[in-house]
């Protein structure tokens, strides 16, 4: 059974969400379909077949959420840091600067399950991860990205 690298934050955000899906939309997954059941003929009953499907989604979706939980592999970063020498490493939040477009950035790296680009999440598989891990604050690495090479900045490696 492979292991997902993931954070503390996301293993705890994955719990929330499982929890919430076990505790509040099962029952009333359930209860949906008992009304809808109610309705009469199941061949033809609309409500009763979407009832069905969400709750197929619903269920799906606590299943993946198990799966990805049991084969966690939960980093905390905290503890890591010590041994980290002010290098980015695996949960480390990096700011950045891109010289090519003189911008500065702020991202965390975390694993795929949790990457959310939006929210500054890369995943630890990404080529921007995987250029900025080993850095220091001070150092100038090259990514390549699908519009050519860019040059960054590390401005500043944190643990949190």
């Amino acid at each position: 059974m492979n292991q997902i690298p993931m954070t503390l934050r996301g293993a705890d955000r994955l719990r929330k969400e499982l929890e919430e899906l076990k505790t509040i939309k099962r029952p009333i997954m359930i209860a949906a379909i008992a009304a809808a059941r109610e309705h009469g003929d199941l061949k033809e009953n609309a409500e009763y077949h979407a009832a069905r499907e969400e709750q197929s989604f619903c269920e799906g979706r606590i299943q993946e959420l198990e799966s990805k939980l049991s084969r966690a592999n939960i980093i905390d970063v905290i503890k890591m840091s010590g041994n980290a020498n002010g290098r980015v490493i695996f949960g480390s939040t990096v700011t950045i600067f891109n010289r090519e477009i003189q911008k500065e950035s702020t991202y965390c790296i975390v694993g795929d399950d949790e990457a959310d680009f939006k929210d500054n999440l890369i995943s630890i598989n990404s080529p921007m991860a995987r250029g900025l891990i080993g850095k220091t604050a001070g150092d100038i690495t090259v990514i390549c990205t699908p519009g050519g090479d860019v040059q960054y900045d590390v401005i500043k490696v944190e643990y949190i």
